[in-house]
């Protein structure tokens, strides 16, 4: 493995260490779920997704091919992880129906 592949490797995973470590100190450090949910959702998408393409490139560079299975998996993880998101924010905002005063009047004509 050529050493420009070598550090192209090293620095995804560095960097998708770094916003793991980020998500998870923000899951932890923050005071509610609204505002507790976007760390993991975001920083840590954008983690595992900056390990896996790292994990690709190394194959890709020992095998000669790329991997299709850590492929779906990047795929997969960016497509669901907004939307379980924003499906853990649709039910905390039904279940506690304080927050509803604190928003603001739909306008419009289908408000």
């Amino acid at each position: 493995m050529s050493f420009a592949l070598e550090l192209l490797v090293s620095t995804a995973i560095v960097i998708g260490g770094v916003f793991v470590l980020v998500g998870s100190v923000g899951l932890v450090k923050l005071p509610d779920l609204m505002s507790r949910l976007h760390g993991p959702s975001k920083a840590t998408t954008l983690g595992v997704g900056g390990c896996l393409i790292a994990s690709m490139l190394h194959f890709w560079s020992l095998n000669g091919y790329l991997s299709m299975q850590e492929l779906l998996v990047t795929l997969f993880l960016f497509i669901t992880a907004p939307v379980t998101a924003h499906f853990i924010s649709k039910a905390h905002l039904h279940t506690h129906q304080h927050f509803k005063t604190d928003l603001p009047s739909p306008q419009g004509l289908y408000g």
